[in-house]
């Protein structure tokens, strides 16, 4: 994947750079690993907006992906896939034991027919998931667990990794992309590489509607505001303002 300039014929385009999309299929192979999703806009169940600037978009459906609530699998890579709610995108793996086929999180430079194992056995090779107790110091990982039989969670974004940097019995310290240390349990499961798309940060939108179609909302700036609407509106002319939030 590499970036891509838009020919400015518009003026949306002008400034508009995306990802080169190559061999990435956006037809889904697994239908039923495929859950309709409502989009809520940022509203709670009384309708009060807790979470602002969100709305509109497009419809999408949710990809299930399999982090690690199964172990002892081997499977090989089906395809590579795009999927709406991440920026990284998914492959499809079919699992040989139980002859049934999952959706992962796709590391970089996996393709398909690649070989992938998870468990206590699996090799040290990018994309195989295996507890942090079997992961040498120093290794790049993502997908990681807090817990020893809870869900990947951490360092899932694309081009995103974590580094295991100590070791004791029975624990490990690890990394994150944001500089911060924490401590895990060494059963922690952990998948090997790093997330692909690593030059998704890089893109433009180019204009406001693509921003719109992705479910996201204009915020107005508090200098703008009043000083009733915010703790920096208000003054005359126009004013740098505070790092505030709306209830200061």
């Amino acid at each position: 994947m590499e970036l891509k300039k838009i020919k400015p014929n518009t003026a949306g385009s002008r400034n508009y750079i995306k990802i080169k999309i190559e061999n990435l299929s956006r037809k889904p192979l697994l239908k039923n690993c495929i859950v309709g999703k409502k989009n809520t806009a940022g509203k709670n169940n009384s309708g009060k907006i807790t979470v602002r600037h969100k709305g509109g978009g497009h419809k999408k459906k949710y990809r299930l992906l399999n982090t690690h609530k199964e172990i002892n699998i081997i499977g090989i890579i089906c395809s590579i896939e795009y999927d709406p709610f991440r920026n990284a995108p998914i492959a499809s793996v079919f699992n040989y034991q139980k002859k049934s086929y999952f959706y992962m999180i796709a590391p970089k430079n996996i393709k398909k027919g690649d070989i992938i194992k998870i468990g206590k056995n699996a090799e040290l090779k990018t994309g195989h998931t295996l507890p942090l107790s079997k992961i040498p110091v120093g290794s790049l990982i993502h997908n990681v667990s807090m817990k020893p039989k809870q869900t990947g969670i951490l360092s899932r974004s694309s081009g995103t990794f974590s580094q295991l940097i100590e070791k004791t019995t029975f624990s490990c310290k690890i990394k994150l992309s944001s500089n911060k240390l924490i401590t895990l349990p060494s059963g922690c499961y952990a998948t090997l590489g790093i997330v692909a798309n690593e030059n998704f940060f890089l893109t433009t939108t180019g204009k406001a509607g693509r921003s719109r179609w992705l479910n996201k909302r204009p915020s107005t700036r508090g200098v703008a505001m009043n000083p009733i609407d915010h703790p920096n509106g208000g003054g005359e002319g126009k004013k740098s303002g505070q790092k505030r939030s709306p209830w200061g």
